[in-house]
């Protein structure tokens, strides 16, 4: 079957009917998704800190970075894979997976190892020998957005991933470069249910990359949820103003708790799953 659309495999007019597939019994794309944990794993302590706080709100998806991409090559880089096999342990105890981000084709069987969802960050989204490796992988891979990238662009590069035989891909919109400099993208919301028109594939967002301010997640996720977004990435850290990365997008504990009550009511409105405020009420919080 041919399409008009430079993507094929990814295109609704190779098929109509939305991507659904099971990670830790959390039908993505059909029950909407949520991914939170720190920009970056700094220690086991903090580590373990987080995800407890999290298991107890119901939270399945542990994000956090191992090995992280930054522009200053001063800045902290990640504990590598310590960082992983943390995330690992501390993910093991409570009942959670794993989704970090990945930088080279070299580290895919330590990421297969460790990571229940392999992150594309938006450095790489145009990686080609990478995303043909991934293409490979039996792991679901989160895809974020270029941060100058074309929504054609961003979809052609999952169709690398899908044409090596890898049709988990979950496409995340993180925020585009701009001229604006009041936040530190420019979140592109229309994205969302335009994407959702041209894949099937799930489609979420990242408010903390997106903003760059942590006062602004709560509204922009909310705007999210109404545009169809199937899903959010959160950074969250118990001590934000001390996190040795991204800590001024990082929520507060009590921040992260108070978002949920109105997400799950936008959610039920949709008639789509996303009880974790019971839960969060349930554990006493």
């Amino acid at each position: 079957m041919s399409t008009r659309k430079p993507y094929q495999l990814v295109s609704r007019e190779w098929k109509s009917s939305d991507t659904v597939f099971e990670v830790n019994n959390v039908k993505i794309g059909l029950d909407l998704l949520m991914i939170a944990g720190p920009c970056a794993v700094e220690n086991k302590e903090q580590i373990f800190t987080i995800t407890e706080f999290l298991s107890k709100h119901n939270i399945k998806f542990l994000r956090g970075g191992a090995y992280k991409p930054r522009t200053s090559p001063y800045s902290f880089q990640g504990l590598k894979t310590e960082g992983l096999q943390l995330m690992r342990d501390a993910a093991d105890k409570y009942g959670m997976s794993v989704v970090s981000e990945i930088m080279s084709s070299d580290k895919i069987e330590e990421f297969e190892e460790y990571v229940d969802i392999i992150q594309v960050g938006t450095r790489n989204m145009q990686n080609y020998p990478l995303l043909r490796t991934l293409g490979k992988s039996k792991k679901p891979i989160l895809l974020k957005r270029g941060m100058s990238s074309t929504i054609e662009e961003w979809l052609l590069a999952a169709e690398y991933i899908v044409s090596g035989g890898n049709e988990k891909v979950i496409l995340c919109e993180r925020g585009i470069r701009t001229f604006e400099n009041s936040t530190r993208n420019t979140v592109d919301i229309s994205a969302i249910p335009l994407v959702k028109m041209l894949s099937h594939l799930p489609v979420i967002l990242d408010p903390s990359q997106g903003t760059g301010v942590r006062d602004l997640i709560k509204p922009i996720s909310q705007a999210a949820i109404a545009a169809g977004a199937d899903g959010l990435i959160i950074e969250v850290h118990n001590q934000p103003e001390e996190a040795l990365s991204d800590g001024d997008q990082s929520l507060f504990f009590d921040q992260f708790h108070h978002m949920l009550q109105p997400l799950n009511q936008l959610a039920h409105f949709q008639n789509r799953q996303f009880d974790y405020e019971k839960a969060a009420i349930e554990a006493g919080y």
